[in-house]
């Protein structure tokens, strides 16, 4: 049967369109299909989205062609300090964690870029290139494997046949229920209130983590004097301050976020979604493969979400292609194990990390408190530690996929 592209990918984010233009570099076509009409997400004035990208996640966005263009917008991360405290009363201890970049080779631990600029940049790499074609406004509503190809039916009725087909259309992946895969995880009790504000002081390129009773609150630094929040509470708690108007919103975060750089004022949109974990009980199937939240959904604590699908598209490039250069069917079980392989076990291991940090850090028990303020006293006391701490928030640890190193 006619192949209209190698590979066929459901989910036109972010994850998607980067593994398109990273297939790409070893010859092999594809096309997305993005179930939002074309434009619909990618705006000219800031929203208050924004993405922490580890060291690693940028040298894949380096590898892909995109960043080059987006460079410019991007603010270095050059420190993360983590603390624990009471909103309205700052860090209950003396003892934290200093992770500063001069302390590895590699330059900064990672970027800040708002989500406008890498959206734009990886549409404006997909039409300049003539191996991807992108359908936009289209939805999958079937799918069949065979022992050559698979093929999927679009809502509009027209079948497309590749030779793989990968998921990318997020926790509710239509691709992983279609083919039978169930999911595993839990609920949190906490909603993430994201959005941006500008501040009257410089951040300095410094990250800040406070971890409060209610959930951590996430203060990331953007060019210029603007920050990202990403900020945890309960389902309750964030439903009421998501209703509120912005002058009172920002009267709620104040005493949370603290006097330190000056006063605060809210920025673009806000945004809430709720946090849960949820995992794939298998990352591929007959000629098919999961990367991002359609594999794993995890809680943001450590920013890991976008670098973790990041992680998904530069394994599995790395496979297809390596199999592709020995001459493998590369959509076969064997070559898609490989991939299987390698990201359950980081992805366990990161989502285990994850959901125990925000398990120790999420309550107010004086003995946990205890327990986690000399534990980061310990870590930031002992260079060696602190150094391999540094190393795995800039992605940096483990096993990586050619476009990472």
């Amino acid at each position: 049967m006619k192949i209209d592209s190698d590979i066929l990918i459901v989910g036109g984010g972010l994850n998607g369109p980067a593994l398109a233009l990273a297939l790409a570099k070893a010859g092999l076509s594809s096309t997305v299909i993005d179930a939002l009409p074309g434009g619909t997400q990618i705006e000219d004035n800031f929203d208050g989205r924004g993405y922490a990208l580890a060291l690693a996640s940028k040298r894949l966005l380096a590898g892909i062609g995109v960043w080059n263009a987006v460079a410019p917008q991007s603010q270095p991360m050059l420190e993360i300090k983590v603390s624990d405290g009471r909103a309205g009363e700052g860090p209950l201890s003396p003892f934290f964690l200093h992770f500063d970049h001069a302390e590895i080779e590699e330059g900064p631990m990672g970027f800040m870029l708002e989500d406008r600029f890498l959206r734009r940049a990886l549409a404006d790499a997909m039409e300049a290139s003539d191996l991807i074609t992108v359908l936009n406004g289209e939805t999958v509503t079937a799918q069949q494997a065979d022992t050559t190809g698979v093929t999927v039916t679009l809502a509009s009725g027209r079948e497309l046949r590749g030779k793989l087909l990968v998921g990318a259309d997020g926790r509710r992946s239509g691709t992983a229920e279609r083919a039978g895969i169930k999911r595993s995880g839990w609920d949190y009790g906490q909603t993430a209130l994201v959005c941006a504000i500008e501040h009257d002081l410089p951040h300095g390129g410094v990250a800040h983590q406070f971890f409060m009773p209610p959930g951590p609150l996430a203060i990331l630094p953007l060019p210029g004097n603007m920050s990202s929040i990403v900020w945890s509470e309960t389902h309750e708690n964030a439903a009421l301050f998501q209703s509120l108007s912005d002058e009172d919103y920002i009267q709620v975060l104040r005493p949370r976020f603290g006097d330190f750089l000056g006063e605060i004022r809210l920025v673009g949109k806000r945004f809430t979604y709720p946090l849960n974990l949820t995992v794939a009980n298998s990352f591929t199937g007959d000629r098919l493969a999961l990367i991002g939240d359609a594999a794993h959904g995890m809680h943001p604590i450590a920013g890991q979400g976008l670098n973790a699908g990041l992680r998904d598209v530069g394994a599995l490039a790395h496979v297809l292609t390596h199999a592709l250069q020995r001459g493998e069917d590369y959509a076969s079980e064997l070559v898609l194990d490989r991939y299987q392989e390698w990201r359950r076990f980081d992805t366990s291991t990161l989502a285990l990390t994850t959901d125990l940090t925000n398990k120790l850090f999420s309550n107010d028990n004086p003995l946990l408190r205890l327990a986690r303020d000399v534990g980061m006293g310990a870590v930031n006391a002992l260079p060696g530690l602190r150094r391999t701490f540094i190393r795995e928030a800039a992605g940096l640890n483990g096993d990586l996929p050619d476009l990472m190193r």
